[in-house]
């Protein structure tokens, strides 16, 4: 004879609504009673019909986790892998799916969004980035979905849960450290300034050099969509002229990583010709050589707020929109010095 419902509910001294709830890790029970519902679950081997409940209530306890089109971004930046790492994490401990949804250009990705939403597979997408005027927050705000960002929101800002570091604040507190090195030639190599991230760094870089008094020098700010080691590239011809720069900062990992292998081919020293500091704090900064000096954004544990939040707001969909700033902290390791006397 199989277990029912009503029999946990008989052992555990609670209703059967409780022990349903309870399934559901409702914000509404206590922790207390939670685990006395567990335990008597545990004790009769009773496992909950979730697909059941689920078609009852029209929640596939599912979330769509997007990533951002490019594939240079998603498969060689550790960021994107941390973030869901936490996200998993908190889908595990709260009995939710998680399911990527990517695709080669953007219209591609709207398209999948849009399938899952028709045939109801997701309540609700969190979004591994921030971007500039994206078709997919339109769609998504337009049919009052839920959704989270990580990364600030540049749409619909008011109405937007979003998770962030303060990114400015990295940048300018990133700028700052190398201007206490002794660097005055501090230069700054970002993505497109489209993500959000990247504009925010780079404003944080110019506020601490505006700061000192310092006008950064004509072709000292570089933001490029993606830099190669091969061919001359601005980045080349930067490190090349005679006014090169004693530091840069570079708005992650990934980017510092192929600065290092040009400095190699202009034969310059890091960090006597050279200081970088770079962003993220990803395995890459720690297998470099020198290993680099990276602001730390807790990738993980922004996966793991926007997971919280993203769920809070499922389960709760009255509940304002919430902003939550995950803090950074500044990594140093071997690639800065104080800039040699030539």
């Amino acid at each position: 004879m199989s277990v029912t419902i009503k029999d946990v509910a008989a052992l555990a001294g609670v209703s059967a609504s409780t022990v349903s709830r309870t399934c559901k890790n409702s914000p509404s029970i206590s922790e207390e009673t939670k685990q006395k519902v567990r335990s008597a679950m545990k004790e009769l081997g009773y496992e909950p019909n979730f697909q059941a409940s689920n078609l009852a209530s029209r929640n596939t306890r599912t979330i769509g986790i997007i990533l951002p089109v490019s594939a240079r971004e998603v498969y060689e930046n550790s960021f994107y892998l941390e973030a869901i790492r936490g996200i998993s994490q908190v889908c595990n401990q709260q009995q939710y799916i998680s399911t990527i949804v990517t695709g080669q250009d953007e219209e591609e990705v709207l398209e999948a969004v849009r399938s899952m939403t028709r045939i109801g597979q997701a309540d609700g997408f969190i979004l591994l980035y921030s971007r500039q005027n994206d078709p997919v927050i339109e769609f998504l705000h337009r049919e009052k979905l839920p959704y989270v960002l990580i990364g600030k929101a540049c749409q619909y800002a008011n109405q937007t849960v979003y998770i962030d570091n303060d990114n400015l604040l990295a940048g300018d507190e990133a700028t700052e450290y190398l201007y206490q090195l002794g660097h005055r030639k501090i230069a700054y190599l970002g993505v497109d300034n489209s993500l959000v991230f990247s504009a925010d760094r780079k404003s944080g870089y110019l506020l601490a050099l505006a700061r000192h008094g310092i006008l950064p020098k004509p072709g000292y700010c570089l933001e490029l969509p993606s830099i190669t080691a091969e061919g001359h590239t601005p980045v080349h011809a930067l490190l090349e002229s005679a006014d090169r720069p004693t530091a840069i900062v570079v708005s992650d990992d990934i980017l510092a990583l192929t600065l290092e292998r040009i400095c190699m081919e202009t034969r310059l020293s890091i960090p006597r010709d050279l200081s970088i500091l770079s962003f993220n704090n990803s395995l890459f900064a720690r297998l470099t050589s020198p290993q680099l000096t990276s602001i730390d954004i807790n990738s993980c544990q922004l996966g793991i707020e926007a997971a919280g939040q993203m769920i809070s707001h499922i389960e709760r969909p009255e509940l304002p929109a919430t902003k939550i700033l995950v803090p950074h902290q500044l990594i140093e390791r071997a690639s800065c010095a104080c800039p040699s006397i030539h």
